[in-house]
């Protein structure tokens, strides 16, 4: 063989390696994240190919559905979602649609839902062999239907914005996750004009009140006076004070440390040298104020993180970490330790603190997927509970309980009391905007107590109406009552 040929000869099987060497990268090491590929048509032509397996909530009931849709012109998706009462559960479901994807449990479980999950391996084998058609498995919640449906009626009576999230303290299992304003997932499910219509008025920038947000679970606010049980659980923990009932060191005025500014209260309520009781009965800032600059940063830190603070939650759908900071002066603490300054959270967070002091001091893990099962129901994983911290001691968190318990009973959350029922709550009115020029945001937390001394629901209430008269806005005024249909929805559920 003559010498140029000799190179076009060994040009040729280099060119035949390198493809023999391209075609087994592509088909070995890179099958896997080829195959789930969101731009590979075939995973979405596959996702859409059968009906989805459903999503449930307490009961047995199933929320969302498939349908199908026309094939024709470009549009080769067989099925979309449908959903029931979507605005109501899209906080849980999520959407998934044919154009835009999907979101939060319908995508954390697309492949139980779609039937492509390997813990399916069996189920669809048999289906193979007896001919039946490839069916999605079940995503099966802890929502109580009652519980949501409380919640969600009750923002969207009252108006403006806002969200509700109740928890079983003894377990953990989210009851009930609402926010306000939602949308309707099934406006957009499918690939048409009209979904595209629908998902564009749905977005930030074409509609201000951003129903698309969960803000039971990605909003923070400021938290106001609700923080303030944390801020009595440090000083239980940390022995500045060792019980409800002991006179605090609190002068009036309290001027803030480094500075000339004294720390007010609203109106002339009994605060100086109140007990802790008492302060937190009528809401002083003073007192908590104090007790936070006593206690430093480090161990009021310390004790926010124990509620679960600074940390994101998955549950599993993911929300946002609350914020207790660091780094901070005894005057900046102060303001913290009754829920402003820097301190933000998350409805979900001040659920768990109102949980972790029904639940005698444990605050166990939130979670909203009670179990997954094939299309014929068969269980393929179940969740079990699972402790996450212990904030307070049993000792500590009774006393706790014995304060809260006293707001319901004789103070600022009288409108969350049901009869027959002990309930310990907290209201709050978080300062909001440039040197508080906005509307406050109101909130409550509560639980409720049986008289078997079971706690079976927690409950924390946030509410921004823009609308309202700055006067009439209140934790105890707007967001008690919600709290109080909630924990009565669960109560009424149990019986």
């Amino acid at each position: 063989m003559n010498k140029p040929l000799r190179r076009i000869a060994i040009f040729c099987g280099l060119l035949v390696l390198t493809l023999l060497i391209r075609d087994n990268w592509l088909q070995y090491v890179k099958a896997d994240s080829l195959a789930t590929d969101k731009d590979n048509r075939r995973v979405t032509i596959a996702r859409y190919s059968t009906p989805r397996g459903d999503i449930i909530v307490g009961g047995g009931e199933a929320i969302t559905g498939s349908a199908k849709t026309s094939t024709s012109g470009l549009n080769d998706l067989k099925f979309k979602r449908t959903y029931k009462n979507g605005p109501m559960w899209a906080p849980v479901t999520g959407y998934a649609s044919q154009a835009f994807g999907a979101n939060q449990l319908e995508s954390l479980e697309d492949g139980i839902l779609t039937g492509t999950d390997d813990r399916l391996f069996f189920r669809n084998t048999l289906d193979m062999v007896t001919g039946k058609e490839k069916q999605g498995g079940n995503v099966v919640t802890t929502l109580n239907a009652a519980a949501q449906k409380a919640a969600f009626n009750g923002l969207k009576k009252q108006g403006g914005k806002g969200a509700v999230v109740a928890l079983d303290p003894a377990t953990g299992k989210i009851l009930a996750l609402a926010s306000y304003p939602s949308y309707d997932p099934s406006a957009f499910a499918g690939n048409s004009d009209d979904d595209a219509k629908a998902w564009q008025k749905l977005q930030k920038k074409e509609n201000a009140a951003d129903p698309m947000l969960n803000r039971a679970l990605r909003e923070t606010y400021p938290p106001g006076s609700t923080f303030k049980v944390v801020t009595a659980a440090a000083a239980l923990e940390n022995g500045l004070y060792p019980d409800a009932d002991t006179k605090t060191n609190s002068p009036l005025p309290w001027i803030m440390p480094g500075t000339t500014t004294p720390l007010k209260n609203e109106g002339n309520i009994p605060c100086e040298n109140a007990t802790m009781r008492e302060a937190l009965r009528v809401s002083c800032n003073s007192v908590f104020g104090k007790i936070g600059a006593d206690l430093g940063n480090d161990k009021m830190l310390a004790e926010a993180k124990k509620f679960g603070f600074d940390a994101e939650q998955f549950t599993p759908v993911r929300s946002s970490a609350s914020v207790f900071s660091d780094d901070m002066n005894k005057s900046q603490t102060a303001l913290s330790s009754i829920g402003q300054f820097n301190t933000a959270a998350t409805p979900l967070q001040m659920a768990m603190v109102a949980s972790a002091v029904a639940n005698d001091g444990k605050l166990m893990k939130p979670y909203m997927v009670d179990q997954l099962q094939t299309s014929n129901l068969d269980p393929i994983e179940q969740t079990d509970p699972q402790e996450l911290s212990r904030p307070l001691s049993p000792k500590n968190a009774q006393v706790l309980q014995s304060m809260m318990e006293t707001v319901v009973k004789d103070g600022t959350g009288k409108n969350a009391q049901i009869d027959g029922v002990t309930v310990g709550g907290k209201t709050g009115t978080a300062q909001h905007g440039v040197e508080n020029s906005a509307n406050p945001y109101a909130w409550f937390i509560s639980y409720a107590k049986l008289a078997d001394g079971s706690s079976p629901v927690a409950v924390a209430v946030v509410v921004e109406d823009e609308n309202a008269n700055r006067d009439d806005i209140s934790g105890g005024g707007l967001a008690a009552p919600i709290a109080k249909s909630v924990m009565e929805a669960v109560i009424n559920n149990k019986k």
